[in-house]
């Protein structure tokens, strides 16, 4: 790192004390974000929950609302993940862990043991389910943050269950099938991250976050006011723009196995900007590590030439080639094709 940022360790803190992006967050001039031709955010749906036999159902990324997770609850967590990473870098950092197998951990990129360039991000990774399992290792500071994450991550979980057993119905299959929760994804987990991106003074040389796919089941993402995330469709960078009390929903690749590809997992990514901060909150809905993933026997009909797009594997197997990757390459799914015989 650069001498004018040789003493900081968080992001956050190195972008409060530079003019220029260290060298060590530059990326080459081939994946850069051309900030120049970002489109609007207009192509992607709105989707009220009240009305989900609609015919925007199965689309692949959109955002919802009447969800039923009360707005106080919503405006509580924005705030006390901004209180969190506006505490001095001396109690932020109490948190700070390179191990990605940590189940509460702070880290100023995804991968940084393994990554070549770093992203203008800090996070705070919490797992949250149960919640009694892991709540005594988050951050007791500010004095709220147990509290308020606990009451956000609960009301998540159930709209995420609502949405599972929605997209189970779209695709044809029981509700009580094995595309269920308490069937496909074992015991199942939850974790969240709370993204933070500081203002930056070079923003078209480096990524908040380049462009992946989720490799868990489905993602609800809470955004505050800054437009920062940007999805790819037909082509192009779409920017998401906030929607207050809002979700904006993406498909991972597990969804993406199991719907036999009726489903795509979208890519995604964060860009940042010079002027403000912007903090994006996202709850991954994942398989439980043992868990048998493959694409649902309904949906497989040789005879119609419905083959299985991918081969069955444990979410174990899929996890640790996602974060070895360390998003060296925009998606793995395709580690986990099925032969062709």
């Amino acid at each position: 790192m650069e001498a004018s940022a040789t003493s900081k360790l968080l992001v956050s803190d190195i972008a409060s004390s530079v003019d220029h992006v260290p060298s060590n967050y530059v990326r080459p001039i081939s994946d850069r974000p051309n900030l120049s031709i970002e489109t609007s955010g207009d192509s992607i749906p709105m989707i009220d929950l009240q009305e989900l036999h609609g015919p925007n159902r199965a689309d692949v990324i959109y955002q919802i609302k009447n969800h039923g997770v009360p707005e106080k609850t919503i405006e509580r967590m924005m705030t006390v993940a901004r209180e969190f990473f506006r505490q001095p870098e001396s109690e932020r950092v109490k948190h700070y862990s390179a191990d990605t197998k940590k189940t509460t951990r702070l880290s100023t990129s995804f991968n940084v043991g393994s990554e070549k360039v770093s992203n203008w991000r800090e996070f705070l990774r919490l797992h949250c389910l149960p919640i009694e399992d892991f709540i005594s290792e988050w951050p007791s500071s500010p004095v709220s943050f147990r509290e308020v994450t606990a009451e956000y991550a609960t009301s998540v979980r159930a709209l995420v269950l609502v949405l599972l057993e929605e997209i189970s119905e779209s695709l044809g299959l029981a509700k009580d099938s094995d595309c269920k929760a308490s069937n496909t994804l074992g015991k199942h987990s939850q974790h969240m991250a709370l993204n933070y991106y500081p203002p930056c003074p070079q923003p078209d040389l480096t990524f908040g976050l380049p462009g992946h796919k989720d490799p868990n089941l489905i993602t609800v993402l809470l955004q505050d006011e800054v437009s920062g995330l940007q999805v790819f469709k037909d082509g192009k960078w779409i920017a998401v723009h906030p929607v207050p009390n809002t979700f904006i929903v993406n498909m991972g690749d597990q969804m993406q196995v199991i719907s036999n590809d009726k489903y795509k997992s979208e890519l995604h990514r964060a860009v940042v900007n010079s002027d403000k901060e912007w903090i994006l909150i996202p709850t991954f809905y994942c398989p439980s590590l043992d868990a048998v993933v493959g694409p649902q026997p309904m949906l497989i009909n040789e005879e119609e030439e419905s083959h299985a797009v991918y081969r069955s594997f444990t979410y174990a197997e899929y996890y640790e080639k996602f974060w070895d990757r360390a998003l060296a390459t925009e998606s793995c799914i395709d580690l986990f094709k099925a032969s062709k015989t």
